[in-house]
């Protein structure tokens, strides 16, 4: 379970194919948020873009990841490049603050960045996603986007916006992304669920 307040951005060092997935190789931030020494242990769940995977070896000045096929096919996680840099946040505490909204890390589908409407220092982004997705989302609910939790604005048949501070555009990937860029989406689990009991039964 995650957040989506983003600790840091690491750097992909290397993308190795195994067999149908790929060996994901990051630079952790020299430190968190929080400004602890960034530290993993074996098995950890971490949210890269989003996205739960499981540290498979560490050392030092590298986390290394594995993805398969599904979730190379459902996320952006299968057109990362080396030297491309991703979101990055470890599983939730039981004894932390909850300041974004329960994020598990399940990415539902990919969108893309539809227009960016600057406003002084401030940035409305439009996302264009599958309509399924914005049957689940609603004005000034939760959004996780990339990995970050973020304020529905607007949403209509098959796009959102959302209106970024100047802290989210510096410390996200999204202080770099235009229009076309691929992001990874996750609609908020009680958006899920409540669709789930309205619909008929089939």
């Amino acid at each position: 379970m995650f957040t989506g307040l983003i600790e840091g951005q690491g750097k992909v060092l290397a993308i190795d194919p195994e067999g149908a997935g790929v060996l994901l190789s990051i630079e952790p931030p020299a430190d968190l948020d929080d400004g602890a020494h960034t530290e993993v242990a074996l098995g950890e769940s971490v949210a890269i873009n989003g996205c739960c995977l499981t540290v498979v070896s560490f050392d030092e000045n590298t986390w290394r990841f594995q993805a398969g096929s599904e979730t190379l096919s459902r996320t952006n996680l299968g057109h990362l490049q080396a030297g491309d840099v991703v979101n990055i946040e470890r599983a939730l505490r039981a004894n932390a603050r909850l300041g974004g909204h329960f994020v598990q890390g399940h990415v539902d589908d990919t969108g893309t960045v539809a227009k960016i409407d600057r406003e002084g220092e401030w940035v409305f982004m439009w996302f264009k996603v599958p309509p399924r997705l914005t049957r689940q989302m609603v004005s000034k609910g939760s959004i996780c986007v990339d990995g970050i939790s973020l304020t529905l604005v607007e949403v209509s048949d098959d796009q959102f916006s959302v209106a970024l501070i100047p802290h989210t555009l510096d410390v996200t990937t999204l202080g770099q992304r235009q229009p076309g860029d691929m992001v990874n989406i996750e609609t908020d689990i009680l958006g899920k669920y409540i669709e789930k009991l309205v619909s008929p039964a089939s």
